[in-house]
């Protein structure tokens, strides 16, 4: 079958889905209502289904009152009973596969149960619905003329008790269709090769002569590709070595600090970059609309959704909404119930609306990774987008940066401390911090109150890191690629002692 037909057909195939996602956002809730009863329903006859009695719950209200809230610590005694070969435990159908949760620092990883039913209705449901928004907005594109080059996990699948766990994207690719392979650059076995320093020229080598038309993968671990690739070739830019290239699909950390990054290597004024938003326990959301922030809640992939306002987290005042009770502009943390026998479970994300008619939502951080020593309430989003001000206004560009308190002793006050590794460092530092601090306090009220007059908080700490500082601190921690991501923000001071340790860092 020639190429165009390939593409016109998956066209339009991919856009019959556009009317079934129509239906939930026009009728989001009662979509959400009848999902979590389809789920209590499923797993009447398991464990944990006869331990709450799910037989008796007809709604959500019974179901709020009899289920905790669980963490994966909680959970974890359920789980490890199904990865030594126990079925029915949380959900009914047989689980043999777990998504080793990849984990910033920790040491300890998580095995995160993964249904059939979850791989089919929700990570591989969501990926077409990627590609379905995509053409359904543009529908001149040609991506299907050439490939796709992602940029995946460790292929290591380890057997136990009949059961396997890796890297989610080793299972994706483990149980996807052959039409996707074929589709897809760098084969298999080199998208999936385990070591970061042997894969990297080996994906080079293969896609270069590509005709690639999209890419997927994090931002960060994306960018040193392009640019070792850009390196490799001579290229001044990614459309020199492919001029047919569309669209990057991106998620895993926030783009804005990485931007402007893409933009001076992909200088096309209508190249595209499409956001998605999910994780090991689901998919979560897509970038519905070309040129957005925002993304729509996906709401008939087996998850049903519950909030707890920020404001009350983890105090005696915390308090769970439905999604029909959400507001605008407020910060969440995420509760999942899902297809894989997850019971209302904190997945540690933090989201805020930015639309309830449809349900769209950013990303704004995670629950463990914000400042709040001194009532300041930072969050990821705000540092995000702090840096990247900072860096367009003194013309500099970031790799990466973590930050952490500066805690109160005898009489003096606090502060944050801020690690940063510059592509090239800013000429000015002095005005670099000002713009960043300023930054700062125009985005968060309760951090600009705590700096009002250095009345709480002295003015922030900039730490120029030596080049290639968080790599190889990644490197020790053998956390090179794949999802892997550095720590943003921090309670505590582990993480910036670590780095310290690794450098004697440029103080400025």
């Amino acid at each position: 079958m020639p190429i165009p037909i390939i593409n016109s057909f998956a066209s339009w195939v991919l856009k019959q889905r556009i009317h079934q996602i129509e239906l939930f956002v026009k009728y989001p809730n009662e979509v959400q209502e009848e999902l979590l009863m389809n789920l209590i329903k499923a797993a009447e006859n398991t464990i944990i289904g006869q331990e709450y009695d799910y037989a008796s719950i007809n709604s959500y209200a019974n179901f709020a009152e009899r289920i905790p809230v669980s963490t994966y610590e909680e959970l974890q005694p359920l789980i490890e009973r199904t990865r030594k070969g126990e079925q029915n435990v949380f959900w009914e159908t047989p689980i043999k596969w777990f998504a080793k949760s990849s984990g910033t620092t920790n040491a300890k990883s998580k095995f995160i149960p993964v249904s059939y039913e979850a791989l089919e209705d929700c990570h591989y449901k969501g990926s077409k619905d990627l590609l379905c928004m995509y053409l359904n907005n543009n529908e001149n594109s040609e991506m299907f003329l050439g490939k796709s080059l992602r940029l995946g996990g460790s292929s290591q699948i380890y057997e136990d008790n009949d059961t396997f766990f890796g890297d989610l994207s080793a299972i994706l690719i483990e149980n996807m269709p052959i039409w996707a392979e074929f589709s897809s650059t760098p084969n298999n076995k080199t998208s999936l090769m385990s070591d970061w320093e042997t894969k990297l020229p080996a994906i080079i080598n293969e896609v270069k002569n590509e005709n690639v038309t999209s890419f997927a993968g994090v931002p960060s671990w994306m960018l040193v590709l392009m640019n070792k690739l850009l390196e490799e070739t001579g290229k001044g830019n990614l459309l020199e070595v492919w001029p047919n290239l569309e669209v990057y699909f991106h998620g895993g950390v926030s783009f804005e600090p990485y931007r402007e990054q893409y933009q001076k290597i992909l200088p096309k004024n209508d190249f595209k970059y499409y956001e998605i938003y999910n994780a090991s326990e689901g998919f979560f959301a897509i970038q519905d609309l070309n040129n957005s922030n925002d993304l729509l809640l996906m709401l008939d992939y087996g998850i049903f959704y519950e909030f707890i306002p920020m404001d009350t987290f983890e105090t005696p005042d915390q308090k769970i909404i439905r999604l029909s009770e959400v507001g605008l502009f407020k910060n969440y943390a995420i509760i999942i119930t899902t297809n894989s026998g997850l019971w209302r479970y904190l997945i540690g994300d933090t989201v805020r609306f930015t639309s309830l008619n449809p349900y769209r939502i950013r990303v704004s951080g995670r629950t463990k990774h914000h400042i709040n020593v001194f009532g300041e309430e930072l969050m990821v989003e705000n540092t995000d987008q702090a840096i990247t001000k900072a860096c367009q206004i003194t013309g500099t560009e970031m790799v990466d940066y973590t930050v952490a308190p500066i805690f109160m002793k005898d009489k003096e006050k606090g502060a944050h401390e801020w690690i940063i590794e510059f592509r090239k460092n800013p000429a000015d530092i002095g005005l670099f911090q000002k713009v960043l601090d300023e930054t700062l306090q125009s985005l968060n009220s309760d951090y600009e109150a705590k700096r009002y007059n250095n009345m709480t908080l002295n003015p922030l700490v900039v730490n120029i890191a030596r080049k290639n500082l968080f790599y190889d601190w990644l490197k020790d921690k053998d956390k090179l690629g794949g999802q892997h991501k550095i720590p943003r923000l921090s309670n505590q001071r582990d993480y910036l002692e670590q780095l310290k340790d690794m450098q004697v860092i440029v103080n400025q």
